[in-house]
């Protein structure tokens, strides 16, 4: 079972993040949502309230395949700021295991911070700019390294199917898109 940390900050995009967990979910993933803020209830870009299953400073990193970091406003920037969220993604990725940001996150939260440095990145149009030392690509989603981000909402499915390719294998994420009637 791949153990899977979706980050959330007030104003995070709800689409975004829930997505992920409910279709990582569906396979087996065991998905904790962990908030950076001092309260268990994180309230997303839209008002809606999301009770976290815990908080992020208490992740378990050893035992974690993969981050997952939901864009939204202004949440994005608040994870961009935390230093929690950098120690998860250092972590994640000295150890060879996954990072993925969709919307926002890949330009404000990896981008501006270094961590696309010679890679592919796509993010939400008109950010491209903060996609620091990464070729800026306009797929849905793009897969660089261990490093997998996408554009937005919109994209939100497609993310989620390609995660669970990356964690599982490529017949469970066909055989989810074909349950999800994607």
């Amino acid at each position: 079972m791949a153990k899977v940390i979706i980050a959330l900050a007030n104003g995070f995009e709800e689409v975004e993040a829930l997505a992920q967990a409910d279709l990582l979910r569906r396979v087996g993933a065991e998905v904790r949502l962990l908030t950076i803020t001092e309260d268990i209830v994180v309230k997303g870009a839209r008002g809606i309230n999301v009770v976290a299953d815990g908080m992020l400073c208490d992740a378990n990193w050893q035992e974690t395949e993969m981050l997952i970091l939901p864009g939204g406003m202004p949440g994005t920037t608040y994870l961009a700021q935390s230093d929690m969220v950098h120690e998860g993604i250092r972590y994640m990725l000295e150890h060879d295991r996954y990072v993925a940001a969709i919307c926002a996150a890949p330009a404000l939260v990896l981008g501006e911070h270094g961590y696309l440095e010679g890679g592919r990145a796509t993010c939400y149009p008109g950010m491209e700019e903060h996609l620091k030392g990464a070729v800026a690509l306009t797929d849905n989603v793009v897969t660089s390294g261990r490093i997998i981000t996408s554009r937005g909402v919109g994209t939100a499915l497609e993310l989620g199917i390609t995660l669970v390719k990356a964690l599982y294998s490529k017949e469970i994420a066909d055989k989810l898109a074909l349950d999800i009637v994607y």
